[in-house]
């Protein structure tokens, strides 16, 4: 059955309280095996929505489980997802990090400066099974949630990109702008620059550059190919400010509720999510089609000097600090030590 997100809000916390709800009580079959799930990425990420659309077809082909799948926000908002899991009206959800690292904090591994390029370069670093990804789900477990995946690693790290008229070509032209950024990580980072950090939506990013509501964007190549924004852009400056994965949830409640066959469907689908997921993005539609139609594009390429790396690095462990703060010090230091090598 398909539903709208109006009679969703509705009924959902209603369907839950009458027990009828993905088979929370002992109900048929064929409710048991409903799984609803949601992103609220476009299809127009083509390389953000690779993975999730690879996974709900490959669940989907199992004969234990019905999909019921809602992308573009659809169903929930990207601030309404992750209570809309918790309270049990969703069954899985596909969310970047960036959006829930205030929320989740252990998620803010992934966006670290000085810590994302070390997990880029290093996809087994996240994969299922690794020791960074157990001690991810380790914490998550107080949160209420369980990551079957982060699509087997994150994604190329986020840029500064930047208008005409307010051209972005070091850490110093930093200063006095005007920068869109989704993550705390990234905001620290922009504001300890001298930046004006503004948290706008992507879907109205476009119309925030051409209107001066914003000078630049903190974003992945995905977010500007995907809105479209090189059309209001001219400067790319490959400063790995943060970055991000997406990952795949559910609550563990309803992970240990699935029946053997449903699970082990759940469990292939994430397997290829995992080997395939930021693969695919990273290695194929990055390299060969996004970056390619920026220098179609005409848009400038500046990469970082060296002193300006440095500049990050001392940037970054402010960053770093604050977020060990949040996780708590052996947890934020053992995360970082695996994410960079420097544990097993």
């Amino acid at each position: 059955m398909t539903q709208t997100r109006r009679t969703f809000l509705k009924t959902g916390t209603a369907l839950m309280g009458a027990g009828a709800f993905l088979g929370a009580t002992g109900g048929p079959a064929l409710a048991a095996t409903r799984l609803t799930g949601v992103s609220y990425l476009p299809p127009s990420y083509r390389a953000l929505s690779f993975g999730s659309a690879g996974f709900v077809e490959r669940l989907n082909a199992s004969d234990a489980v019905d999909v019921d799948y809602y992308d573009s926000g659809k169903l929930l908002k990207a601030d309404e997802q992750l209570a809309a899991l918790r309270a049990g009206t969703i069954d899985f959800m596909f969310h970047t990090t960036s959006y829930i690292t205030r929320s989740v904090p252990i998620l803010g591994i992934t966006g670290l400066p000085g810590v994302i390029e070390a997990l880029y370069e290093n996809p087994d670093r996240l994969r299922k099974g690794s020791p960074l990804f157990d001690l991810i789900n380790e914490e998550l477990a107080r949160e209420d949630l369980y990551m079957v995946s982060m699509m087997g690693n994150v994604l190329e790290p986020e840029y500064l990109w930047s208008s005409a008229g307010a051209p972005i070509r070091s850490i110093a032209d930093v200063k006095g702008k005007k920068v869109r950024v989704v993550s705390f990580e990234g905001t620290k980072v922009v504001e300890g620059f001298g930046g004006a950090a503004v948290r706008l939506p992507s879907s109205e990013l476009y119309l925030g550059l051409q209107r001066g509501t914003v000078d630049a964007a903190v974003a992945n190549i995905s977010t500007i190919i995907g809105r479209s924004l090189q059309e209001q852009l001219h400067h790319v400056y490959r400063l790995p400010i943060t970055g991000f994965g997406i990952g795949l949830f559910v609550t563990p409640q309803r992970w240990e509720k699935m029946g053997d066959e449903v699970r082990a469907a759940f469990e292939t689908a994430a397997d290829w999510f995992d080997a395939n997921g930021a693969k695919e993005a990273n290695e194929v539609i990055y390299r060969d089609d996004y970056w390619p139609a920026i220098e179609a594009a005409g848009i400038e390429v500046t990469d970082p000097t060296g002193e300006d790396l440095a500049a990050l690095d001392a940037a970054a462990e402010e960053v770093r600090a604050a977020w060990i703060a949040d996780v708590g010090e052996e947890t934020g230091h053992r995360a970082i030590a695996l994410a960079t090598g420097q544990a097993g």
